[in-house]
């Protein structure tokens, strides 16, 4: 899996199944677009069917909302968790957010 995928502009699958497409689907939900949302949500709820596509969009309002909350608060992560994501955050280059002065180094 390329984890770089989440950093936009990948146009492959990056080792996930239909993988351009959630990419290009969350994209769409985050930038608010109405239009491309739609668009998406249509080829995406097509190639994956009812269950698959809730199970997307529960987990895209899951974390949307999680994430606001932990930043709006100030939650750091937790130093077992920090250990354990270190380097999967600087290969994300997740210190360019701001919400990443919550969490020290």
């Amino acid at each position: 899996m390329d984890l770089a995928a989440v950093n936009g502009g990948q146009t492959s699958d990056c080792g996930v199944a239909h993988g351009a497409r959630l990419v290009a689907f969350t994209e769409a939900v985050m930038a608010n677009d109405r239009e491309r949302m739609a668009g998406e949500r249509r080829i995406l709820h097509e190639a994956l069917g009812d269950e698959a596509f809730v199970d997307v969009v529960a987990t895209i309002a899951a974390f949307n909302v999680v994430d606001r909350i932990a930043d709006a608060t100030g939650i750091p992560l937790d130093p077992l968790m920090q250990a354990m994501s270190a380097e999967v955050r600087a290969e994300l280059g997740l210190s360019r957010f701001a919400s990443s002065a919550n969490t020290p180094e």
